[in-house]
């Protein structure tokens, strides 16, 4: 059983909506808190696509929370990193899902980070026209920001999550005791979503995490679940106005991803620059680039960067020591998926600490000379 009653936060689209429950020991749990969508596999093995690192840490729990109630487990592992999500991948993913007979009324369970839940979710939107998929996210990255909304996508040669659809889970449970095992780098890396919660659309959230961050990031399970919980329910209410991205409401949650993107670009999409770190150096320079305009204060640039620098997350591009010129970033920035017909690049900026807005009036040669101007800044 759960070692902890779950937070229920609901996902509400309609007839696509769904809960993600938030607490400790779901994964223990799953066959209670998952029974409608395991029960349909009687005398099948219920099929659960994971991370290898996932399954060697959470595999077991799992496994004996299905047996519980006799169900058998068919196991499909996917290597960690970016470049499991190809079409390569895809391809052999959605194989196996028809060889083991997956029908539009099944449901696919994903365990693991960011990489498997966009994968298993793709594969699940195309595979027979859509079935179903239940998220298991095992990293503080994928509890607040990847298995919730919709968003799958896989990588191509052109850029990243650039072939994709929207596709809901039907459940998310979000185990706070997986994120016991996540390697430091990896929490901080995941810590960055949860702060941009606070800096796009909650102030006094911001305010929380300055002095509570050092706890978050210990894990220790009040604060850890306070923050995964709010960072949730701020997304919730963002996806349920704007599922599609279309208003420009959900847009919001993009802040430091355009930088970011540009900076993971840079660096080959690889370990040197995790997908966290990227949107943590992108907020920073966001909110400077937003006091340039003379949009944020430069104190409250100063504070946006000092929250990101406390937790070890980079706050300066020289401490990535790439060799490149602004206008280098702002090529890969054109390949940004957000580029519109007009050859203009949407920016979500800050006008103050919790208030992020999107700026569609931004020179793309302006952001050039700022970045080679930050490129000068020593770490």
């Amino acid at each position: 059983m759960a070692l902890t009653q779950p937070t229920a936060i609901r996902v509400e689209l309609g007839g696509r909506s769904y809960n993600v429950l938030v607490g400790r020991g779901l994964l223990d749990d799953t066959v209670v808190q998952a029974r409608e969508f395991i029960e349909p596999f009687a005398g099948r093995p219920v099929p659960i696509v994971a991370d290898v690192n996932a399954r060697k840490f959470h595999g077991e729990r799992l496994a004996t929370s299905l047996a519980s109630e006799g169900h058998e487990i068919s196991w499909y592992d996917v290597e960690p990193g970016e470049s499991s999500k190809s079409w390569e991948s895809l391809e052999r993913l959605t194989d196996w899902l028809l060889d083991l007979g997956i029908t539009r009324s099944d449901h696919v369970f994903a365990l693991g980070g960011g990489v498997v839940g966009d994968l298993v979710g793709f594969a699940c939107a195309i595979l027979k026209r859509g079935c179903g998929f239940v998220q298991l996210p095992t990293t503080l990255l994928s509890q607040v920001d990847s298995s919730v909304g919709g968003k799958t996508a896989i990588n191509t040669r052109s850029g990243k999550n650039l072939i994709g659809a929207f596709h809901q889970p039907s459940l998310v449970l979000a185990d706070t005791q997986a994120l016991d095992t996540l390697p430091d780098r990896e929490m901080r890396a995941g810590y960055a979503e949860v702060l941009k919660y606070g800096l796009l659309g909650d102030a006094e959230f911001f305010a929380w995490l300055e002095t509570n961050g050092p706890d978050v990031l210990a894990r220790s399970p009040d604060a850890l679940a306070r923050a995964v919980a709010t960072s949730i329910e701020a997304k919730a209410r963002i996806v349920a106005e704007d599922e599609r991205e279309t208003s420009g409401r959900r847009a919001l949650l993009n802040l430091g991803h355009t930088f970011g993107h540009a900076l993971e670009a840079e660096t080959g999409f690889s370990d040197r620059l995790l997908h966290g770190e990227a949107v943590a150096l992108g907020m920073v320079l966001a909110a400077r680039y937003s006091a340039r305009r003379g949009q944020l204060s430069p104190d409250d640039a100063d504070r946006a960067a000092a929250a990101i620098a406390a937790t070890g997350l980079p706050s300066q591009i020289a401490q990535l020591d790439i060799q490149s010129d602004g206008a280098t970033l702002v090529d890969h920035m054109r390949h940004d998926k957000k580029m519109e017909a007009a050859g203009t690049l949407p920016f979500l900026l800050l006008k103050g600490l919790g208030d992020a807005y999107m700026a569609r009036d931004v020179d793309l040669a302006d952001v050039a000379a700022f970045l080679d101007e930050q490129l000068k800044v020593p770490a």
